[in-house]
């Protein structure tokens, strides 16, 4: 017999409130506040591009070392944390290799990050690779940390024997503290989690379980939304959000608690 209900949540804007920032190679500017999947969703070819490897391994590195020769000398995975059309980690790679990109850019963004955002959860950097124009236009960091109700959420829905995942387009080294956090196992993490990955992961479940119900808040969550029973599109971030993907959810909830009622009315 099939389990009842799942649920799926995004990680960054769902489960955490996010703060991101981003340097502008061309400019050296510091930009806040930018929304990273909304910029890879402008242009065809563009990807976010995860540096898989801690925090305190980036910040040891000199900062006038090129970025690609640190990733070569660290042996640093990329992930595509999202893109719009096709783009490889191969590829990023070579494209990063043709930068002047240094390790003091990436050091910039992750303390302005560190610094402007209090009682953070976790702290992440990536770039963001233009495959059309051979070119990275920014290197961006975000921190985390846990909206007040996402805990109280997460052990509602649990102490209901509803089975919760995460579906992410994080690495598995920032989610791993956050599932343990709020109780996901590490099985039900779905890591790096591209917009298709997301819709892949619902149309899973739906073979094992009753109900599936997606919660999201951004552009890569769009195609899970649709394919879910329910799309649930949080608001709690308070960025604006496209319409397009209002128009995919179901439900738009200010607040993650009242996924709650919402799965209790099923």
């Amino acid at each position: 017999m099939a389990k009842r209900i799942a649920v799926v949540f995004d990680s960054a804007g769902t489960l955490l409130h996010m703060y991101r920032v981003a340097k502008e190679a061309s400019t050296g500017r510091i930009l806040e506040n930018i929304e990273s999947t909304a910029i890879v969703a402008k242009k065809n070819g563009c990807g976010l591009v995860v540096l898989n490897t801690e925090n305190e391994t980036i910040l040891r590195s000199r900062e006038e070392m090129l970025l690609f020769e640190f990733i070569e000398e660290y042996r640093v995975p990329i992930g595509i944390s999202c893109s719009k059309g096709e783009l490889s980690s191969e590829t990023a790679c070579e494209i990063i290799k043709g930068t002047q990109l240094r390790m003091g850019d990436v050091h910039e963004v992750l303390h302005a990050v560190s610094t402007r955002c209090p009682n953070i959860f976790y702290l992440a950097a990536g770039l963001i690779v233009d495959s059309k124009a051979r070119d990275v236009p920014y290197v961006l960091s975000t921190g985390g940390q846990v909206f007040a109700t996402t805990l109280e959420t997460l052990r509602a829905l649990q102490a209901m024997k509803v089975d919760t995942y995460i579906a992410s387009g994080d690495s598995m080294r920032t989610l791993s503290q956050l599932a343990e956090y709020i109780g996901i196992p590490p099985e039900r993490i779905f890591a790096l989690a591209t917009t298709t990955m997301k819709e892949e992961v619902v149309l899973k479940l739906k073979n094992k379980y009753e109900k599936v119900i997606m919660v999201g808040d951004g552009i890569n969550d769009i195609l899970a939304l649709r394919a879910a029973d329910l799309g649930i599109m949080t608001v709690q971030q308070g960025d604006k959000r496209p319409e397009k993907l209002k128009e995919a959810a179901d439900l738009v909830l200010d607040d993650i608690i009242k996924v709650v009622d919402v799965v209790k009315g099923l």
